[in-house]
């Protein structure tokens, strides 16, 4: 069936009386693959927001319920992580049910928009973060903890690349999706450091300001 009937019969069937509902995800786009789902987005005014996966009609499906002040949470949580996957699902979604007004369009404008500038105190963080685990890895002995340093040292570092670009950050797929639309040539290196990161840590650490230890600073949070 048709991804879009399927979503379509889905949302009558669960949710007939729901503010909007919205289709969105690769099931939609050239990133579409045979194991995609439906992912659908649903605001109602009553009951709690929750998470759901099932099958319907053969078809893997995620459920996104909000109700319009968990929804607004969300969205608030996303901006100050700077990883606005809620956001992107709205922004880049069919509506299937009601009408969910001018949200598509304000989310796809904090998109264009990107995430606010890196404070003094989150680029610092990203930098000492980058040099403890390069330093970690340096003086790694034990097999397995360096595997484990390195990857994690991996995915941080493309994170703090984006960081740095003043970009949305992501996890997994997302990640390198961003980092492709940052720089091509950059994504493909950061691939190709996947076994050794030492050198591309330290690439991104340089224009940020490079390695940061001596000195390092962090204010306990307020409460």
């Amino acid at each position: 069936m048709d991804p879009l009937a399927a979503a379509t019969a889905l949302v009558h069937e669960r949710f007939p009386h729901a503010t909007w509902a919205i289709l969105t995800g690769s099931v939609l786009g050239p990133h579409r693959t045979p194991g995609s789902d439906l992912d659908i987005v649903v605001l109602q005014d009553h009951d709690a927001g929750y998470r759901e996966s099932l099958r319907f009609r053969g078809w893997p499906t995620e459920l996104f319920v909000h109700t319009p002040h968990q929804l607004a949470r969300y969205l608030e949580r996303e901006l100050a992580a700077r990883k606005p996957s809620t956001h992107r699902m709205l922004a880049q979604g069919v509506t299937l049910l009601g009408d969910p007004g001018d949200l598509p369009a304000r989310c796809a404008r904090v998109l264009a928009d990107g995430p606010p500038p890196l404070t003094d105190a989150e680029r610092d963080w990203l930098r000492y973060s980058l040099t403890d685990a390069l330093d970690d890895l340096t003086h790694a002995v034990d097999p397995g903890e360096r595997v484990v340093i390195a990857t994690a040292l991996w995915v941080e570092s493309a994170r703090a690349a984006l960081a740095f670009a003043g970009r949305w950050l992501s996890h997994g797929k997302w990640l390198l999706r961003e980092l492709r639309e940052l720089d091509p040539s950059l994504a493909a290196d950061w691939l190709a450091a996947r076994d050794d990161p030492a050198p591309f840590a330290e690439r991104v650490l340089r224009p940020a300001g490079g390695p940061l230890f001596d000195g390092y600073r962090a204010q306990a949070p307020d409460g």
